[in-house]
């Protein structure tokens, strides 16, 4: 079980990051760092790296990477601190000074718009170009895109998080299913099929599609539709693209095909914590789920009363050639652009992104996507079958994310305040509610420059 992922795709972690962006967008003119520190030439030098992990096998797991690091370049001495939160870090960095960091990692991708607009964080495309690096050919299509700003690589992908289905087999096999859908109509029919009421409520519900049913929010389930959310023009466009309106409506339709939103909120109440053995899907409370690859782990080790499997979570049915795709994020990590040491620190943050058995042994270690795609194919990777879903959702040219915004991941908060207004009624009109989110995340966007 990985951390990190209990809050990012929250609503509240959302809310957190556009705080921040609009904080820190006012802040400009960071002193840029660089020059050579000395330490390609053989310089004892040390450099500071700042991340998030907290969990001891989390820990143990990049300072084992770091130490390997360090034996590789031995003039280079890197001091490590976790469990740094992007506040503080931020805080950190505009500050400047000899004790911010000089490399600083991050799990809320959200924040990427912010970190490169600000220039907190160091353009690392001459570093990469210096090294003869291909971006495009070093990592997946979806990792680059959350990576980068409008041009400005100032972060690179280190481990991600893909998204698919998971269901109960024996539930499956129970309900005379055979294989796990693949369009979304195929879907629906399997939820209801799945659905065993119990009294006012359920035995066994389908699936849970409710916004507050942990994983089941927009931008997972837009990721399965390939939304771009902004136009061209920097504006968004989620009231004049097909897709997003599609999505609000399949959901909705859903919400009704499986008893109502009253009735569903109802049993929701009834779930217990999402990163226990209480989840939903592991009592069987739910037949299938849309979660993320370090669930495998979780279901491993709380061994449920079923038998399980993964798949790709199902597309629309006018997209039934994209099925294989997945919503991808996942961890970032940079250099500082006040660093005095950026040689230095970009021969880790090269290591620790770049290097195939670094990736592949930390993605081992957590129980993580691989971020390279040399990594994904490696056969020291640790991939039974149920993993091995998310490898090629990872690989899936037509897998996507959410795009990076300057006010972080404040869009995404708006997308979904409008489907929990959708999905119980409050709000019946969905034209004029997209018309009406729109003009609020393209306000917010004004607001942060």
């Amino acid at each position: 079980m990985h951390t990190a992922r209990r809050f990012r795709r929250t609503a509240a972690a959302l809310a957190g990051t556009a705080a921040l962006a609009l904080s820190a967008a006012a802040c400009t003119g960071t002193p840029q760092g660089g020059g050579d520190d000395g330490s390609a030439q053989g310089k004892d030098v040390t450099i500071t790296f700042w991340h998030g992990w907290s969990q001891e096998n989390e820990t143990k797991a990049i300072n084992a990477n770091i130490a390997a690091f360090e034996k590789a370049h031995p003039n280079i001495h890197v001091k490590v601190v976790g469990n740094i939160a992007d506040d503080k870090s931020e805080q950190a960095l505009r500050a400047g000074g000899a004790d911010a960091p000089d490399v600083v990692s991050s799990f809320t991708t959200d924040n990427v718009g912010k970190f490169c607009s600000a220039k907190v964080w160091a353009d690392l495309t001459p570093f990469l170009k210096k090294d003869g690096i291909d971006p495009a050919k070093t990592f997946p299509s979806a990792m680059l895109t959350y990576s980068a700003y409008q041009g400005n690589q100032c972060s690179l992908p280190l481990l991600g998080d893909a998204y698919g289905l998971y269901y109960n087999k024996t539930a499956f096999a129970a309900a005379g299913i055979a294989s796990p859908p693949k369009t979304f109509s195929e879907f629906e029919a399997d939820a209801v099929k799945l659905t065993v009421p119990q009294g006012d409520g359920f035995k066994q519900l389908g699936f849970m599609p409710n916004y507050h049913g942990y994983e089941s929010t927009p931008s997972h389930f837009l990721g399965q539709y390939g939304a771009d959310y902004f136009g061209k023009d920097g504006k968004s466009d989620i009231a004049t693209d097909p897709k997003v309106a599609a999505m609000y409506t399949w959901q909705k339709d859903l919400v009704g095909k499986l008893g109502g939103f009253d009735k569903l909120e109802k049993f929701r109440t009834g779930f217990g914590d999402e990163f226990s053995a209480k989840n939903p899907f592991t009592t069987g409370q739910v037949a299938m789920a849309i979660d993320g690859e370090w669930r495998t782990a979780s279901l491993a080790d709380d061994k449920p009363a079923f038998e399980w499997a993964t798949a790709p979570f199902p597309v629309p049915d006018d997209q039934a050639a994209s099925y294989g795709r997945g919503y991808q994020t996942g961890t970032i990590v940079g250099i500082a652009s006040g660093s005095r040491k950026q040689t230095a620190a970009w021969e880790l943050v090269k290591y620790l992104t770049t290097d195939t058995d670094a990736v592949v042994t930390f993605a081992n270690a957590i129980h993580n996507v691989p971020s390279t795609l040399a990594a994904l194919d490696s056969p020291k990777l640790d991939a039974d079958a149920n993993f091995k879903t998310f490898l090629d959702i990872a690989k899936n040219p037509n897998s996507t994310t959410t795009p990076a915004s300057i006010n972080g991941g404040a869009y995404q908060v708006s997308m979904q305040n409008l489907g929990y207004e959708f999905e119980s009624g409050k709000q019946a009109d969905l034209k004029a509610g997209l018309a009406a989110t729109a003009k609020e995340i393209d306000a917010a966007i004004d607001q942060a420059k």
